[in-house]
Parts: C-alpha cells; sequence; structure tokens
C-alpha cells in the first residue's frame, strides 16, 4: 500500500471535522488543475516568496526525482465551500520507505501553506484542516515536512499550529528595516562588529573602487550569477563541504528563476565588485517588502584580511532600506555573522508522523542523528573536530 501509484492529474475529494471546524480537502496531482487557485492566493492571499506559482513549477519540471508524486491539497470550508488554503507536498522514494514532504527539493526554506487570505487560524481549525488533508493524502511510511515557520506575514500558520509539531534544531533569522540607511548598521550591529565591518570595507576600497552592481539584464544576470556559482563552489570545495549547486540540475533551476525574475521581480542578484574583480555575489527572493538572502557567493582570495559576504549583505541590508524593503530575512541558519548584525531569530518547527513499522524505524534513525547534531553543535571544540573530519573525509572523495 505505501507505494500503491497517484494517477496524474486526478483530483480526490473528502470532507473531515472535529472540534472548532469542518474542512473539505481535494488532492491535485497537477500543477495546471491548480493554477488559477494557486495565483489567487499569490495576489491576493498570504504566502511566502518560497511558494509562489513559477518557483513551484520550476520545482517540479527540473528537480523532482523521477517516480515523485505531486500533491496539492486544496482545503475549503465545507459549510460554505469557501477556498481556505493550498498545501504543496510531495511523495517520493528515499532510503527505501516512500515519505510525504514538501514540495522544496531543497530550494525552499520555509514550508508554509498558501492561504486565501489574513483571517486567523486557531489550533483547533488547524487541527481540523490537517484532519481532512490527511484523509486525501496517498499510503506513505512517514509524513516528514521541515522548515515551519510560525507566521505568514503576521498570520499563524496553520502547520505550525498542530499537535504533530515540533521545535526542530533550523533557526531563522531577519532585521527589521528601519531608521537612516546610512546609519543601519551602526545601530543594529555589535560595537566590534562595526569596526570590523568598517575595516573590511577599507580594505576592499584599497583594492579599487567597490560596486553594488545589480544584475538587471539577462546578459549582466548571466556574468554575475556565473560568478556566484564559481566563487561558491570554490568556497565549499575548500571547505570541504556539499553544495546543492554542484548539481546541473539546481543551477539551472536557479538561473531559470532568476531570469524569471526580471520580468516580474520575485528574484533579483547582486553581485560586489572591487576594481575589476568579483569579490562576492548574493542571490535573493523579493515578496511583500521583505528580501529573502538565499545564496551567497564570495572570494577571500582578492582581498586579504576581508570578508567580502559580511560587505555585501551589509550593503544589501541598507540599499534594501533605501527602496523601501521593511525586513532583511537572512535564511536557515546559526551562523555567528547574523547574530551580529543584530538580527533576531526565531525556532522553525518540524511535523514527523510515522504511518507505518518502517516509517517508525527511519523516524527513529533520524532522530538519534538529530540529538547527536544538536550536541556536537552545543560543544565548540567538538564542533570545530568534526567539521575538520567531514572536510577531509569529503576531500578525500575528491
Amino acid at each position: 500500500m505505501a507505494g500503491a501509484p497517484v494517477p496524474a492529474g486526478q483530483a480526490i475529494d473528502a470532507s473531515r471535522s472535529i472540534a472548532g471546524g469542518a474542512y473539505t480537502a481535494r488532492l491535485h496531482t497537477s500543477l495546471e488543475t491548480v493554477e488559477p487557485l494557486w495565483l489567487e492566493c499569490q495576489a491576493n492571499g498570504v504566502c511566502t516568496a518560497h511558494q509562489l506559482y513559477a518557483w513551484a513549477e520550476g520545482i517540479t519540471k527540473r528537480l523532482m526525482p523521477d517516480g515523485a508524486d505531486l500533491l496539492v491539497v486544496e482545503v475549503a470550508d465545507a459549510g460554505t465551500g469557501e477556498f481556505k488554503m493550498l498545501v504543496p507536498l510531495m511523495r517520493r522514494s528515499r532510503f527505501g520507505h516512500r515519505v510525504i514532504e514538501w514540495l522544496s527539493c531543497g530550494v525552499c526554506d520555509y514550508s508554509a501553506p498558501l492561504l486565501a487570505d489574513a483571517s486567523p487560524w486557531t489550533r483547533q481549525g488547524a487541527e481540523a484542516a490537517w484532519a481532512a488533508i490527511r484523509s486525501v493524502l496517498p499510503p506513505a511510511d512517514r509524513i516528514h515536512i521541515t522548515g515551519i515557520p510560525q507566521q505568514i506575514r503576521g498570520v499563524a500558520n496553520p502547520l505550525a499550529l498542530l499537535s504533530v509539531a515540533r521545535d526542530s534544531i533550523q533557526i531563522t533569522s531577519g532585521l527589521v528595516l528601519e531608521g537612516d540607511p546610512a546609519t543601519l548598521i551602526k545601530r543594529h550591529g555589535r560595537p566590534s562588529f562595526v569596526k570590523t565591518y568598517n575595516k573590511d570595507w577599507r580594505r576592499l576600497e584599497r583594492h579599487g573602487s567597490v560596486d553594488l552592481v545589480d544584475a538587471n539584464t539577462p546578459a549582466l544576470l548571466e556574468r554575475v550569477f556565473g560568478a556566484l556559482v564559481e566563487m561558491r563552489l570554490k568556497r565549499f570545495r575548500q571547505l570541504g563541504r556539499f553544495d546543492l549547486l554542484a548539481q546541473p540540475a539546481v543551477v539551472d533551476f536557479y538561473r531559470s528563476a532568476a531570469l524569471q525574475g526580471l520580468s516580474d521581480g520575485s528574484v533579483r542578484i547582486f553581485g560586489l565588485r572591487a576594481g575589476e574583480d568579483w569579490v562576492a555575489a548574493q542571490y535573493m527572493l523579493v515578496r511583500q517588502g521583505t528580501l529573502h538572502a538565499l545564496l551567497i557567493g564570495m572570494d577571500q582570495e582578492v582581498v586579504s584580511n576581508a570578508s567580502p559576504g559580511i560587505a555585501i549583505i551589509g550593503t544589501l541590508m541598507s540599499w534594501g532600506l533605501r527602496q523601501g524593503f521593511d525586513y532583511f530575512d537572512l535564511s536557515v541558519g546559526s551562523q555567528p555573522y547574523k547574530e551580529q548584525f543584530g538580527t533576531e531569530s526565531f525556532v522553525l518547527a518540524k511535523i514527523d508522523e510515522t504511518l507505518t513499522p518502517l516509517g517508525r524505524g527511519v523516524a527513529a534513525v533520524a532522530s538519534l542523528r538529530e540529538r547527536a547534531e544538536l550536541f556536537v553543535r552545543s560543544n565548540p571544540r567538538l564542533l570545530k573536530t568534526a567539521k575538520g573530519v567531514m572536510r577531509r573525509l569529503r576531500r578525500s572523495k575528491g
């Protein structure tokens, strides 16, 4: 049963009610059948930059693994028939079991449904909607959703309200953009960080004129994006770490999304140039007053003792404030530099429901790995040693 196929393009209806509300759910297995609702949510509802239709379409066309099933669940009020939200999922085989997870394939930092409007959700309502969603999903061993933000543009995320949702070890952080752009970094950053930040700028300027370049034409976009990929892969090889951009399909996905962004403004790419050299590049999503920093590439060999990655982030924060943006999202990760910018951090939630004995076994192993990772992260010396071992192992594999 766990491997039963999902008929392409089929819509399956069901309804479910519990205390707090009654909802119907409809399962869509193609984007085309749900495109009008999706675009309506995008235009007039509540959704994150990671759930825009063009982004999801790129995932289904370029990144979904062979044999994976697209599962987009439409939820409506059972009494009025009023549309409430879309939940984009997928089912795939992973390590010998079938898992239902978010439609992400590694390129969505956040997992949040597309809401029809900003109406508040209660825990009881979220539970009823989830019961309806569960009733139309195909058989699987496990439902595993990570990267769940507590809110979507100020509205409680129904997924985060569920009793099955738990805090994860993932943290996201960001900075509210307000006040004078010229003093933004000084006002929010730690004094020692601000001093180092200014020193880095002077070092970059000694190499030549430092310019923030907006890749706003196809030709310039190709140049800056190419530099980003090259710098990022070089740095990750030096660190002995794997990066998704090592996969041509992922590079193609990001390039295509950026080209689309030239017309709809959903994606922006910037490069930082010192003299004639690219020293950093940043790939960003744009949505409702927020700049989402996704991919960053940097070359720390051009100017010694400088941090061009920090420089471009700080520059973009000030640039964003000048352009009228009100929030700079530094995305998932607990890197120290984020805190030094004066950002506020938030814990992301996760859902891990096991539906079969096989699913329970896989989840138990995953839980052990997560606890081990958390233990290592909380011990700086052990973390440094573990990173060194992994770096040597990856280098030995080429």
